[in-house]
C-alpha cells in the first residue's frame, strides 16, 4: 500500500492516512443516547484518518429505525463529547453524519407523540424492525407542509451546532440510501408543487438551504455530504438517467460555490463513470468514494484520479484495527451479519485484533 497509508492534505482538510471509516448504522443507542460501549467501539476504529459516525437523528422525526443515536437534546449532546473526545485523543478527525430517515420509519421507532414525515405522503414499500412487534411495514408518513420543511431545515443547522457543541470536526449531511433528503431528489417520491417541488432545482433546494445555512452556523470547512447516485435502496425507484446525471451536475456546482470540505459518493452498481467524472470536474473539494472496496482496489482507485480518499464500511466494522492489518498485510477478519443492529457488546466491540489473532 503506498498512498493510502499515508497523510492526506487538500485545501485545509487534512488526515493522518486516506482511510475514512464509512457510517453505519448499528443500533446500540439505547434511549437514543450514546453510551460507553459506543466510546469503545469509536475509539477500537480510530486508526482511521477520519471517522464519520452512524446515522444521528438531528430532530425526533428522524429517528426512524430501533435504538439509533440523536443530537437534538442537552442530554444527547453531552453524551457524544465522550465519543469524541476519546477518537481525537487517538489523532484522528471524526464527523457526524445527520441522518434524518422520513418516510424510512415506523412510529414504534419514534418517541411518543411523533408522527412519520415525508416530503409526499408515499408510504415506503419494505418493511423495518421494531423491538416491540418485530418487523411491520413502514408507517405510513404525513407530507411535510411548506413551513414543516422549514423547520426541519432548522433542525438540521441546530443538530449541526450541536455536534460541533460536543467537540465533532463536522458534520456529514446523510443525502443519499432513500432517506428524507435524497426523497426530495427522487421526482418519484417527490409529488410537491411548492418551491420544494417540481424542477430539479426546486427539488434540490431544501438540501442546498441546509448546507448554505449550516456552512454559514459552523463553517463551510465543517460541512461533508453523502450522495447515491442512481441508487434505488429504501425504495427510490430510478428515474430518467439524464436527469439523474443533471441533478447531481447541479447540486456539485452549488456544492462548490459554498466550498464544503466534501462530498462522499456511496457508489451503486448503475453509476457510470462519466456521472463521476463530471463530479470531480465541478467540485474543487475532497471526493470521498465507498461501498465494496477492500485495501487492493481502494489503492487502484485512489491512482485513477476521481477519489482523495477511500471510505471502508465492513472492513472496519469487522476489522478495529483495519489500518494495522492493512501496514501488515494480515488477513481480514471475517463480518458476523446476526449482529449488526442487535443491542449489545457481541459483534460490536469484541471482533478480535491483530495481536489476539496471532495467539
Amino acid at each position: 500500500m503506498n498512498k493510502l497509508l499515508t497523510e492526506y492534505q487538500k485545501d485545509g482538510f487534512k488526515l493522518k492516512n486516506h482511510l475514512v471509516m464509512a457510517p453505519m448504522t448499528r443500533s446500540r443507542a439505547i434511549g437514543n443516547l450514546p453510551n460507553d460501549i459506543m466510546v469503545q467501539y469509536y475509539t477500537q476504529r480510530a486508526g482511521a484518518g477520519l471517522i464519520v459516525t452512524e446515522g444521528t437523528a438531528p430532530t425526533p422525526e428522524g429517528l426512524g429505525y430501533a435504538r439509533i443515536p440523536g443530537i437534538f437534546s442537552d442530554e444527547q449532546t453531552e453524551a457524544w463529547k465522550k465519543v469524541s473526545a476519546a477518537v481525537h485523543q487517538a489523532g484522528s478527525k471524526i464527523f457526524m453524519q445527520l441522518m434524518h430517515t422520513g418516510r424510512i420509519a415506523h412510529v414504534h421507532n419514534l418517541p411518543p407523540g411523533i408522527r412519520v414525515i415525508g416530503v409526499s405522503d408515499i408510504t415506503a414499500g419494505g418493511q423495518m424492525w421494531t423491538d416491540q412487534e418485530g418487523l411491520l411495514p413502514h408507517s405510513e408518513p404525513e407530507a411535510l407542509t411548506t413551513s414543516g420543511v422549514v423547520d426541519v431545515i432548522d433542525g438540521f443547522v441546530k443538530a449541526a451546532q450541536n455536534a460541533v457543541k460536543a467537540g465533532f470536526d463536522g458534520i456529514e449531511l446523510h443525502n443519499a440510501n432513500g432517506y428524507l433528503l435524497e426523497q426530495f431528489l427522487n421526482p418519484n417520491v417527490n409529488t410537491r408543487t411548492d418551491q420544494y417541488g417540481g424542477s430539479i432545482e426546486n427539488r434540490s433546494r431544501a438540501v442546498l438551504e441546509i448546507v448554505e445555512k449550516t456552512a454559514n452556523a459552523i463553517g463551510k470547512e465543517k460541512v461533508g455530504i453523502r450522495f447515491s447516485p442512481f441508487g434505488t435502496y429504501n425504495d427510490m425507484a430510478a428515474y430518467d438517467r439524464d436527469e439523474v446525471k443533471a441533478t447531481y451536475k447541479y447540486l456539485t456546482e452549488k456544492l462548490d460555490e459554498i466550498g464544503i470540505a466534501y462530498i462522499h459518493l456511496s457508489l451503486s452498481p448503475d453509476v457510470d463513470d462519466a456521472t463521476l467524472q463530471t463530479m470531480r470536474q465541478h467540485f474543487a473539494g475532497t471526493i470521498i468514494l465507498c461501498n465494496g472496496f477492500m485495501p487492493e482496489t481502494a489503492e487502484k482507485a485512489l491512482g485513477e484520479g476521481i477519489a482523495d480518499v477511500i471510505a471502508f464500511g465492513q472492513p472496519f466494522l469487522a476489522n478495529p484495527d483495519l489500518v494495522t492489518r492493512i501496514e501488515a498485510g494480515a488477513p481480514l477478519n471475517t463480518p458476523d451479519y446476526d449482529t449488526f443492529y442487535t443491542p449489545g457488546e457481541t459483534g460490536y466491540i469484541d471482533y478480535p485484533t491483530l495481536i489476539l489473532a496471532d495467539q
